[in-house]
């Protein structure tokens, strides 16, 4: 028609643009296929944070057919598959034998769901702001709450501060160099219960990072503490009134003359303390004694005292001076007293973990250190002045700082307190074994599988699992270890941030904190970085898998527009 209509001008181009109309109608309808390399037996999978730049250089590498996957929790890139569940890789055929993560990378609880894969990390820089943090996710009434880390910043720039803010206000602070560092920071709760203090990063009067800061303040049961002294002194009445202020259920007992004592009870009923038999002994956990007041002991209440600690059911602290110990002491003849010079009896600093640095006094001796010897305070040029052993299954402390209310009466309570807690601590004798739970992994997430670990026998009843503010709570299927039959586990998964509670076995609690997506993205990297490079195998990583072809079809969009230009052309032809 077009070669044999009336109008001669433009025949030429008007029958070629007929036949290209044609032509590509045809092959948008099926197009020509071409090979491309490819590598069928590796993918690339995307992950948040993912730079374009890496994967495009990937992609020339592997080919650009090679399969795109994407798992996180923002929209899917062009190209790419999205994947709800890492399973769907292994079930990929043919199968996959290398996987190329981008990206921040994959929970290292999720890893295992890959089989026998083998993963190649391709990471991003790691974030500026808090690179690490360890921290004590449960804290006693009465001990202080410590915080250390470490930060990354860019090295131009002013140094920055890290404050601690608990209870609404802020607590404590340490100056950052110009590029980060490490840090710690400490504060005393004054309440028990849950509680989420927060770790803030300010630079230049701007605040870079909030981070959260769950912990459990509990109240512990204190234990039953015994005082016997063979004179009355301040020393024990000081410290018989610090442990009725802190709510222990203490007893002292006096000698004021021969066959007359005088007793003081707090927080407990009075009993007979004139002798030592294993029904009293049984009623306390520690024992506080000076060294003549242990010297007279009868032969039965040395075998009492020495059967109770044997048996782990009392500790032992025992208030020395320059003397030798006498030998009714359990385990005496480990602590060897060394006298010390008039001239080093004067005041000196004394170090322990946490101790304050107002800690001095004088010591007119110090204990031999022995390899049997654990030592709890230390002097100056590390002489001992206060070491524990193990007797048995319950532990004696042997101490030489005297006058040690001297402390209080100065105004220096923390250094009395932690003194004595120190001592006090140390001769406790061990808690009898109870059903424990523990939290597999350090950062939990919301909508991921979170290991919980339960130390104790396999219970009858299954534990329950929810969150504290409300809703429903999750049973909990139990599986023993084989390895270990007193372990069990379980997974859970939370839905949402927030504290969550375990109950069972029988009255056993324990609470822990699922951390929302954004919080502590710095030492998350870190983990899964770790976690990808303890998977992946570098001698079967850096292997080249051999390269195979695949058919691709052209794309259509390129043949349908070529057929718009053509019969555009033919439309336009006649209009003019």
């Amino acid at each position: 028609m077009a070669w044999q209509r009336p109008r001669q001008r433009h025949r030429g181009l008007r029958m070629l643009a007929g036949g290209v109309a044609a032509g590509a109608l045809w092959l948008t309808a099926f197009p020509p296929v071409r090979e491309q390399a490819t590598a069928r037996a590796e993918a690339i999978l995307l992950t948040d944070g993912y730079h374009p730049d890496t994967l495009r250089q990937l992609q020339r590498r592997l080919g650009a057919a090679t399969q795109l996957w994407y798992y996180g929790s923002g929209a899917t890139p062009a190209k790419a598959q999205p994947l709800s569940s890492l399973l769907t890789l292994g079930e990929q055929r043919p199968p996959l034998q290398r996987l190329h993560v981008l990206g921040a990378g994959l929970p290292a609880a999720q890893l295992s769901a890959l089989g026998t894969i083998v993963v190649q990390p391709h990471p991003r820089p790691a974030p500026a702001g808090f690179q690490t943090a360890l921290w004590d996710r449960q804290v006693a009434l009465g001990q202080a709450f410590v915080v250390e880390g470490k930060v990354a910043l860019p090295p131009a720039g002013e140094p920055a501060w890290v404050y601690l803010r608990a209870a609404g206000t802020l607590r404590d602070s340490a100056r950052l160099p110009r590029g980060g560092g490490a840090f710690r920071l400490r504060y005393q709760p004054k309440a028990a219960g849950r509680a989420r203090y927060d770790l803030l990063l300010r630079r230049a009067g701007q605040v870079l990072a909030t981070e959260p800061l769950p912990v459990e303040v509990t109240t512990p049961e204190l234990p039953a503490v015994l005082l016997l002294t063979a004179t009355p002194s301040f020393e024990f009445k000081f410290l018989k009134n610090y442990l009725a202020e802190a709510h222990y259920p203490v007893a002292l007992r006096t000698t004021v003359s021969r066959g007359m004592v005088q007793t003081d009870f707090v927080n407990q009923p009075a009993v007979p303390l004139g002798r030592l038999t294993p029904a009293l002994l049984a009623r306390f956990a520690v024992l506080v004694a000076d060294a003549p007041t242990l010297a007279s002991l009868a032969r039965p209440e040395s075998q009492a005292l020495q059967a109770a600690i044997s048996g782990g059911r009392l500790g032992l602290v025992v208030v020395a001076d320059a003397a030798p110990l006498p030998r009714t002491v359990p385990a005496g003849t480990s602590f060897a007293l060394l006298p010390r010079a008039a001239a080093q009896a004067v005041s000196q600093a004394l170090t322990w973990p946490e101790a304050p640095a107002e800690a001095k006094a004088a010591l007119p001796a110090q204990v031999r250190a022995t390899s049997l010897l654990h030592a709890l305070i230390t002097g100056p040029n590390n002489a001992v002045a206060a070491a524990s052993r193990r007797a048995g299954l319950g532990f004696v402390v042997v101490s030489v700082v005297p006058e040690t209310f001297q402390w209080g009466l100065q105004g220096n309570t923390a250094v009395y307190a932690s003194f004595w807690n120190r001592l006090l601590t140390a001769a406790a004798p061990p808690a009898p074994a109870a059903a424990t739970w523990r939290v597999v992994a350090q950062w939990p997430r919301p909508h991921q599988p979170l290991t919980l670990q339960l130390t104790g026998a396999l219970p009858a009843a299954q534990p329950t699992a929810g969150r504290v503010a409300g809703g429903p709570a999750v049973r909990l299927a139990l599986r023993q270890d084989p390895r270990l039959p007193e372990w069990s586990t379980a997974q859970l998964w939370a839905t949402a941030a927030g504290w969550h509670q375990v109950r069972g076995p029988g009255k056993t609690t324990h609470s822990f904190y699922v951390f929302p997506d954004s919080a502590w993205q710095g030492p998350e990297w870190q983990e899964r970085q770790q976690a990808l490079r303890l998977r992946s195998s570098v001698a079967r990583a850096t292997t080249a898998l051999p390269p195979e072809t695949v058919q691709v079809p052209w794309p259509a969009a390129w043949f349908f527009g070529l057929f718009l230009l053509a019969a555009g052309y033919l439309w336009l032809e006649e209009k003019l």
